[in-house]
């Protein structure tokens, strides 16, 4: 057990440090990042020590059953492929235009209208693609009207982080979490629409307050033209959104698992799209840039977590950190132990190790520890830039615009938001389960 909880540190020490100091290399004039470079090699070795033998991972990577990692990773890029599609199609950006055009000169009005733009597009995509669509959008809209990003931004990623947790599809971590659970679409929104409701509410009054002054100041809208790119491609992409998620509400109740549903509405849409194209005698720039934008480094990121938390298992590590937690309590236990170790470990390595520390519990027990986990994985997102890839993906992204948003400001804005709106999910989970 002890070589197993040194390499194991280890590997989340050097991963944790990588995100932080050296994110990516450059080879060949081409970025490639670190973390799961690191992930990869610190699963390897587990396996080469025989720490973990390869027999119990293949068993879970052949499992019919739906905490399969191979089918959590196909229902995380089928839902991402459809969110990508529309935002390629022009569709978000399309929506932020005429958002910021009725808001006129009032800058509340205008921080109101993309905070619960963000809200509403998190929730029925996810909070990766909302993040990396927003984030340029603000950025250059408040360089060229010369108002300060900074609340727009805390606001924009904080409720991408907060609302994600409505549907199980809006985060990976609910993905995997749920999944692992047994937990249905229609079970898990259940439970969780008060608790991020509630959250929301609390996490929007917060940033109104800290950023009051900075948003009483007027604004100048251009009167640029809002268009989408491609009317055709909204069109099929919105249909095969809302039919996929019409089949995610009831896959419970036909008995049909959430990752074969947008598995088949993916692969239709790419049909759809290849069709549309050889129709209209078009190239496949919008079909190519949707796939081009993938977070393939999740694959091998996921995967390598995935040996990692099978050897915790095996040791008996997880046992030991299930017993430290205990039963009692399991909704501040486990939401506020997730909370913490999503900015050790990030959001998805620790929900995968949770999903097997909660194991052993029962009951309402076991569901109160999978929620409280959720919620944690979720608001834990904006307390540092460690708490999800979302955050490492933000704050390049601020770098890139030269939007001064360094650590100690992340930190700031994060603790006085994130701990106040993960006391009010938790407090309202606690009511329900």
């Amino acid at each position: 057990m002890l070589a197993t909880v040194i390499i194991t540190s280890i590997t989340f020490i050097l991963i944790t440090c990588s995100i932080l100091f050296f994110p990516s290399v450059k080879v060949k004039g081409k970025k490639i990042s670190l973390y799961y470079i690191i992930a990869f090699f610190g699963a390897v070795l587990l396996l080469a020590t025989s720490l973990v033998p390869f027999s119990e991972v293949a068993a879970g990577l052949v499992a019919s059953n739906s905490v399969n990692p191979l089918k959590i990773l196909i229902l995380f890029f089928s839902m991402t492929f459809l969110s990508v599609f529309l935002d390629e199609a022009g569709l978000f950006s399309y929506l932020a235009a005429k958002a910021v055009k009725r808001a006129k000169t009032n800058q509340i009005s205008l921080f109101l209208i993309l905070y619960f733009l963000t809200a509403t597009l998190t929730v029925f995509t996810s909070n990766d693609v909302v993040i990396l669509t927003l984030t340029p959008f603000i950025c250059l809209f408040c360089k060229n009207t010369k108002i300060n990003p900074v609340p727009y931004l805390v606001g924009e990623f904080a409720a991408a982080n907060t609302w994600s947790m409505m549907f199980i599809i809006g985060n990976p971590t609910n993905v995997y979490l749920g999944t692992y659970a047994g937990i249905t679409f229609t079970e898990y929104f259940k439970v969780m629409c008060l608790p991020t409701v509630f959250a929301g509410i609390i996490e929007l009054i917060l940033i109104l307050l800290i950023f009051n002054k900075a948003l009483k100041k007027p604004l100048s809208v251009s009167e640029d033209k809002a268009e989408v790119s491609s009317k055709e491609g909204v069109i099929i992409g919105v249909i095969h959104m809302a039919i996929c998620l019409v089949f995610l509400v009831i896959s419970g109740y036909v008995n049909l698992e959430m990752w074969l549903i947008s598995a088949v509405f993916s692969v239709s849409l790419l049909f759809c799209s290849l069709i549309l194209s050889i129709v209209k005698k078009k190239n496949l720039t919008l079909l190519l840039a949707s796939v081009k934008r993938f977070q393939w480094e999740l694959i091998p990121f996921v995967l390598s977590m995935y040996v990692i938390v099978v050897c915790l298992n095996y040791q008996g590590v997880s046992g030991e950190l299930a017993k430290l937690l205990g039963s009692s309590s399991a909704v501040w236990t486990y939401g506020g132990a997730s909370f913490i170790f999503a900015n050790v470990i990030n959001n998805i390595p620790m929900s995968i190790l949770f999903s097997t520390v909660s194991g052993g519990l029962s009951g309402g027990a076991y569901l109160q520890a999978v929620y409280a986990s959720i919620i944690g994985s979720n608001v834990g997102a904006f307390l540092t830039p460690i708490g999800a890839l979302a955050g490492i993906m933000f704050t390049s992204l601020l770098s890139k615009y030269d939007v001064k948003y360094g650590f100690k400001e992340f930190i700031k804005y994060g603790a006085i938001i994130s701990v106040p709106t993960v006391l009010a999910a938790l407090f309202v989970l606690f009511l329900l389960v």
